[in-house]
């Protein structure tokens, strides 16, 4: 079904065609006719299936021409708010309505100046929001449609005192909506007090991952880690790539080696200013630097097409953020490659993870490294070929325990 099926306006599918897209998604196909007939809704999909077109393309639509502030949507990151206004800028390009972004970590002036000039949907973190409604520069009286966006993300970084108040100030009769990866039992408690007789849809497994990717484990000593992630940066043939450190000092410190090897680096964490945050992203976004190295804020903060790899440097410490990381690559139906360094200590992450997926993960070795630190494994044929896979790969045999058995 293309998108002039779903009963869009021709401004916003004037839109949707400038923005490159051409067929919807199975959450766009299932979300926008809930959306465009003023219901309640909770959504849930895998990452990278084009959620925010799901409800901005249908608000956009019921919107019509430029008023008031009509719409809120919450988001739990500076990054994802700043994304998310963006897609309703483009999608909106031929009509008259004006979004904004409201986020912390930035100066006020340029969002009051916004504000002042008349917008019709804002985008915003909830502390941010919280500030410009207490001090009387917001008000969200006139609201007729609220969104959640990432609502376990949301719930996850502590933000539920907060939503319930912002909620509390919107009027009862509204139009709300939950958009998620997914859906954890916490959100009921939400959904309770927020929603009225939501319709609900799942597509995809929401613990899955996306079949657009590839994934693998690389197992290595400690020691050798950084040197395996040069080797690889070094043999893959890459568009750009995403590296993943658990903290923001690891994330430095993996930035600054990989400089000093001559890449072209930004790094993406929360103890960057925001305008460091913006300047890498945009780099990174550009072409600029070819490397990302960040922590989780990233795993769901970002939306870069073309991202060709995802390399977790140290495994995610909850399983959903495994998903959640390698979602970054292969999104939009295209492919991609995601490759996790493992040590003999991430044992018991792993196994979490292949539970939580449901699959085992391949484990892998990449031909011509001297993988000195710890005793040759026996090996199998050579791994089928995929795009963008690594040169020689060869499974290993055997399971992760018996490998971290024979260390």
């Amino acid at each position: 079904m293309p998108f002039k099926a779903l009963h869009l306006s021709d401004s916003v599918l004037r839109g949707v065609q400038a923005a490159g897209y051409t067929d919807p998604t199975p959450i766009q196909l299932r979300a926008i006719p809930v959306v465009l007939g003023g219901g309640d809704l909770i959504a849930s999909a895998q990452t990278g299936t084009g959620k925010t077109a799901a409800f901005a393309l249908p608000i956009l639509t019921r919107l019509g021409t430029h008023g008031r502030v009509r719409v809120l949507v919450l988001e739990p990151t500076r990054e994802l708010a700043a994304q998310v206004e963006t897609a309703f800028r483009d999608f909106a390009r031929f009509t008259d309505l004006r979004p904004v972004a409201i986020f912390g970590g930035v100066g006020y002036g340029y969002q009051r100046t916004e504000l002042k000039r008349g917008v019709d949907i804002i985008v915003a973190t909830p502390g941010r929001l919280m500030d410009y409604l207490q001090e009387g520069t917001i008000s969200l009286r006139d609201i007729s449609i609220l969104v959640l966006d990432e609502v376990d993300r949301m719930l996850d970084m502590g933000f539920l005192p907060v939503v319930r108040d912002i909620i509390a100030r919107c009027p009862r009769e509204r139009q709300t909506l939950f958009f998620s990866a997914t859906v954890p039992p916490e959100i009921a408690a939400v959904a309770s007090f927020a929603l009225r007789n939501p319709t609900r849809v799942e597509v995809g497994i929401a613990r899955s991952v996306v079949a657009s990717v590839n994934h693998a484990l690389y197992p290595v000593a400690a020691e050798q880690k950084f040197e395996l992630l040069e080797a690889m940066l070094a043999k893959i043939n890459f568009d750009s790539v995403l590296v993943f450190s658990r903290t923001k000092h690891g994330a430095d410190k993996i930035a600054r080696r990989l400089k000093a090897g001559n890449h072209s680096v930004a790094v993406l964490h929360a103890n960057r200013s925001q305008n460091q945050r913006i300047e890498a992203l945009a780099g990174f976004k550009s072409g600029k630097y070819e490397v990302m190295v960040a922590t989780d804020i990233a795993a769901r903060g970002i939306d870069v097409a073309g991202i060709s790899h995802v390399i977790n440097y140290d495994v995610p410490e909850k399983p959903e953020d495994y998903v959640h990381r390698i979602g970054r690559t292969g999104r939009a139906q295209a492919v991609g490659d995601a490759f996790t360094l493992v040590t003999p200590e991430n044992a018991n992450d792993i196994r979490d993870i292949q539970r939580f997926i449901g699959q085992k993960i391949p484990e892998l070795r990449l031909d011509g490294f001297d993988y000195r630190a710890f005793a040759a494994r026996p090996v199998q044929a050579e791994a089928p070929r995929t795009r963008g896979s690594l040169p020689g790969q060869i499974r290993h045999k055997g399971s992760f325990n018996r490998y971290r058995n024979r260390r």
